[in-house]
C-alpha cells in the first residue's frame, strides 16, 4: 500500500514539472512604438543630468550650422555644367557686437568760463534780459526758431518765446538731427533753447543746479546760442553715438559740450564759426575784374573780348598838342649886288 502511494506521487511531481517547462511566455500587449518612446524618455534626463551644458535646445544654439544646398545631378550650373558637390558647410558666428563706450563729456568751471568769454567776445553776443528784449530780438530776426523735424522734436512744456535760438545754433541742431535719423530712424528732443536772465533767477530760486545769472559763469542760454538735448530714452549705442559726434567738433573749437546727470542732457553751446562766413560781394566783382578777357569766368560763361578802338577814335582821343618850334637858324639868303645909279 505504501509503496502505491510513493509510487503516485512521484508520477504527479513529473507531470507537474513537464507541464511547467512547457508553458509558453504570454505575449505582450503593449505596441513597440510605445516602447520605444519610453526608453528615449528615460534616456532624456540621464543624459541632461550627467551633461546640463549640452541639453538638445543649448546643443542647438551653441553648435548652429547653416548648410548650402548641394546641386542635383540632374541640373546645371551657371556655367551649363552638372554638379554633384557635397554640400558646403559653414559655422554661424552668434557672437554680439561689442559697443565701444566713449567717455562722458562732462562739464567743468574752464569750460563754463570759456563759453562765457567766447560768445561775448568772439560772438560778440549779449545778455537778452527778459522777455521784452527777447521778442524785439526775434522781431529783428536775431533769433530764429528751432527746426523742428521728423527728426527733431521739442519740449511741449517751452513757452513760445524760448523755441528760439541762434542761426548758427539752428544749422548744427539740422545737421546732428539729420545724421541721428539716418543711424538710428528715431529723433532728437531739445528740452532747453533761448532763456532771459529774468527766468534764470527765477529758476535760480528753484533749482539748485541752475547755473547763475549774472558773473563770468553765467547760463551761456542767456545768449541764445546754446540748447539743451535730452538723454531720457537714448539707448546705450545712442549715447556712444552722440559722445563720438560732438568730441571732434568740441576739439575743434566750434563747439563745448557738457553732459549732465541729474537732468539728464546734453548741455551744448554752438559759436558763430560753426558755419563759415560767406564770401562778400566785394571779393567777387575783385576777383572777375582780375581775370583776363576771353576766358570762362566762375559762372562758367565767356566774356567777349572788346574790340580795340581804330586810329580816329583813338585821335580824337587826344588832345591837341602844340608842334615843338624849330630851334633851327633860317638859311641867308644873298641879295643880288645893288647896280650903280647914273646921276
Amino acid at each position: 500500500m505504501r509503496r502505491t502511494v510513493h509510487i503516485l506521487l512521484i508520477t504527479a511531481l513529473l507531470c507537474g514539472s513537464a507541464a511547467y517547462g512547457s508553458k509558453k511566455p504570454r505575449a505582450s500587449t503593449v505596441p513597440a512604438s510605445h516602447k520605444r518612446a519610453a526608453h528615449a524618455a528615460k534616456r532624456v534626463p540621464v543624459r541632461e543630468k550627467a551633461h546640463p551644458a549640452t541639453s538638445h535646445r543649448h546643443f542647438r544654439l551653441r553648435h548652429a550650422i547653416k548648410a548650402v544646398p548641394a546641386t542635383r545631378p540632374d541640373r546645371t550650373t551657371e556655367t551649363g555644367v552638372a554638379s554633384d558637390q557635397a554640400p558646403v558647410i559653414e559655422s554661424a558666428s552668434l557672437s554680439r557686437t561689442r559697443i565701444v563706450m566713449p567717455p562722458p563729456l562732462r562739464g567743468s568751471y574752464e569750460s563754463l568760463v570759456r563759453q562765457n568769454e567766447k560768445t561775448e567776445e568772439a560772438d560778440n553776443l549779449e545778455r537778452i534780459e527778459d522777455d521784452d528784449d527777447l521778442n524785439a530780438r526775434i522781431a529783428g530776426g536775431m533769433l530764429v526758431p528751432v527746426p523742428v523735424s521728423t527728426a527733431l522734436a521739442i519740449n511741449g512744456g517751452l513757452p513760445e518765446n524760448r523755441r528760439y535760438c541762434r542761426p548758427w545754433t539752428a544749422s548744427f541742431l539740422s545737421d546732428l538731427a539729420r545724421a541721428h535719423a539716418a543711424r538710428f530712424h528715431t529723433p532728437l528732443q531739445v528740452t532747453s533753447a533761448v532763456r532771459t536772465v529774468e527766468y534764470q533767477k527765477r529758476l535760480g530760486r528753484v533749482n539748485g543746479n541752475a547755473a547763475a545769472a549774472e558773473g563770468d559763469i553765467a547760463s551761456p542760454h542767456l545768449t541764445g546760442g546754446t540748447i539743451d538735448i535730452a538723454k531720457q530714452g537714448l539707448s546705450r549705442q545712442e549715447i556712444a553715438w552722440m559722445r563720438a559726434r560732438l568730441l571732434p567738433l568740441q576739439e575743434a573749437g566750434k563747439i563745448d559740450v557738457a553732459e549732465e546727470f541729474q537732468q539728464a542732457c546734453f548741455h551744448i553751446t554752438v559759436y558763430k564759426s560753426y558755419v563759415p562766413p560767406k564770401p562778400t560781394r566785394n571779393a567777387s566783382v575783385q576777383a572777375s575784374a582780375v581775370q583776363p578777357l576771353g576766358k570762362q569766368n566762375q559762372t562758367g560763361k565767356v566774356r567777349p573780348r572788346q574790340s580795340k578802338p581804330t586810329q580816329q577814335k583813338i585821335e580824337e582821343r587826344k588832345p591837341a598838342q602844340s608842334k615843338p618850334e624849330d630851334r633851327r637858324q633860317p638859311t641867308p639868303v644873298s641879295s643880288p649886288p645893288e647896280e650903280p645909279v647914273e646921276g
